[in-house]
């Protein structure tokens, strides 16, 4: 028999301590933490009830959070504990139960050497407009590496950043920059409303949390062609993938005139993933980078986007551009990573198979 989970303070603590990266809380369970990308029971604990899951993610909800979760069956917030991190919360509805997944945010940020971010990413930090997507899975690191970015413009250029989250992650102090960060359901209704009237704000700098629907990208898109640079998100594998997305969103008669808008806009898309190590202490970053010279501008307008890659591999040396395959084939090289994991990281098995195989055959 394990003990009764009351504090959600010291789950935290705990989760921490094993430098997991999400807690879990559901009815009928153990709480849970995510090590590695692998969930594994706190087994000093009992199995949580209805009540006890409840409790545990009200402790640390505002009336009107549990009022949106009455409302809507979920709520995203997030909140910070003195001394040791801030957290991103999701408190949902499950066969009529609470459950709740809480997310580490250190308070920190963490530096480009840290997280491994190549440096040709770092330079997007200087471009005075356009628009760039950091894009990949849920629990990638797309808000660690955006707010790296965003904390090197704030130290750096003497600006107006505006971001638009939901929730709010990383909170910044005021460097060389002004910055301001609005808070879905707190602060403004949705990111397409942020965005409505975002340029009487006097913005240099824009943050939108989630590219999520047609209106939102319409603005975005539209920022962007007006002289500002804005970072967004999305759940993309790859950069061809996320032009599609983003063209996609649109009804067939806007199509050619989004793809002509993009062709001109586009600065760069980062896809990102993480990478468990060989050695077992942690994961690593895998990036695909693309940054849109004239041919890739080109493939965008006339709709040939599957030739990208192509470009992208020619474009390598000139640029700094790589494919997902050929940063997670360097990982590999460089012993980061297991020749399962490379596979299994890859959207091409079968062509980083072969490229394996062929080191490994070199290698003897």
């Amino acid at each position: 028999m394990g003990k009764k989970a009351q504090d959600l303070v010291e789950l935290l603590e705990k989760m921490i301590s094993i430098q997991a990266s999400d807690l879990h809380i559901t009815a009928g369970a153990r709480p849970k933490v995510r090590v590695d990308s692998e969930l594994m029971d706190m087994e000093e604990y009992d199995e949580l009830s209805p009540a006890d899951a409840q409790n545990l993610c009200y402790s640390v909800m505002t009336e009107l959070q549990k009022k949106t979760l009455e409302e809507d069956f979920d709520v995203d917030f997030s909140f910070g504990i003195p001394k040791l991190s801030r957290f991103r919360a999701n408190v949902y509805i499950q066969r009529g139960t609470i459950a709740g997944a809480f997310r580490m945010i250190p308070f920190e940020i963490p530096q480009f050497d840290k997280l491994g971010i190549p440096p040709v990413v770092q330079q997007f930090a200087h471009l005075k407009k356009g628009i760039v997507l950091v894009t990949g899975p849920t629990g990638s690191g797309k808000s660690t590496t955006l707010a790296a970015l965003l904390d090197k413009i704030n130290a750096e250029r003497k600006v107006h950043i505006i971001t638009i989250e939901d929730p709010i992650e990383f909170t910044y102090s005021h460097k060389l920059a002004l910055i301001d960060q609005r808070e879905v359901g707190s602060d403004v209704k949705s990111f397409a409303s942020a965005l409505k009237h975002i340029l009487r704000q006097d913005p240099d700098v824009i943050l939108i949390g989630e590219m999520r629907d047609l209106e939102t990208i319409q603005a975005a898109l539209t920022v962007a062609e007006t002289g500002h640079l804005v970072f967004a998100t999305l759940h993309t594998n790859s950069a061809p993938e996320t032009i599609n997305r983003i063209i996609d969103v649109f009804p067939p008669n806007q199509q050619e005139q989004v793809r002509t808008q993009l062709s001109v806009a586009l600065q760069g898309v980062a896809s990102q993933t993480l990478i468990k190590r060989k050695d077992g202490k942690g994961r690593v970053l895998a990036m695909e980078i693309m940054i849109p010279n004239s041919a890739i501008r080109n493939l965008i307008r006339e709709n040939k986007i599957p030739q990208i890659y192509s470009s992208m591999q020619m474009g390598q040396t000139e640029t700094g551009m790589m494919t997902m395959n050929q940063s997670i084939i360097s990982l590999y090289k460089k012993g980061f990573i297991s020749y399962e994991a490379a596979i299994e990281a890859s959207n091409d098995k079968k062509a980083i198979q072969r490229e394996l195989d062929k080191i490994r055959y070199a290698k003897g």
